[in-house]
């Protein structure tokens, strides 16, 4: 079933993105990389995904700025925003604005694991009751 779960791994330092890469494809999860926000927002115009994993800060389109975006442009996409700097306004914002998880820097494998499982059922979970009620008044 994993195999059939997209990622859009988006951040401005290589080896983070190859760490997360690995992980994650390790895990069976099919992962492509972006080197940052403007990255990110032309791979999804090209690709479908299921969810998006985004560092915070990066150069020419920040993850705040890229979380607005593909909440508004990809809406059935699961956000997971990583910080290195985990205070409790950065995440709270990031959360208001519609990420549906957070991870910290630096990241333990069973951590993203954990947060990437969670994030995705709550996406199909969401989905699934939108379903449920556009259907009613049929």
């Amino acid at each position: 079933m994993k195999e059939n779960i997209s990622i859009l791994v988006v951040d401005d330092e290589e080896m983070m993105r190859n760490l997360l890469e690995k992980i994650l494809s390790k895990e069976g999860y099919r992962v492509e990389t972006a080197t940052d926000g403007e990255d990110a927002l032309e791979k999804l115009r090209t690709s479908t995904y299921d969810m998006m994993i985004s560092d915070i800060q990066m150069p020419r389109l920040n993850g705040f700025e890229l979380l607005q975006r593909v909440k508004k442009e990809y809406p059935n996409i699961s956000i997971v925003i990583m910080t290195a700097f985990g205070d409790s306004f950065t995440v709270k914002d990031a959360i208001l604005m519609g990420a549906d998880e957070y991870v910290t820097k630096p990241l333990k494998s069973f951590e993203i694991n954990l947060i990437v499982e969670r994030a995705y059922w709550r996406l199909k979970s969401n989905q699934s009751e939108a379903g449920i009620s556009s259907g009613v008044g049929k």
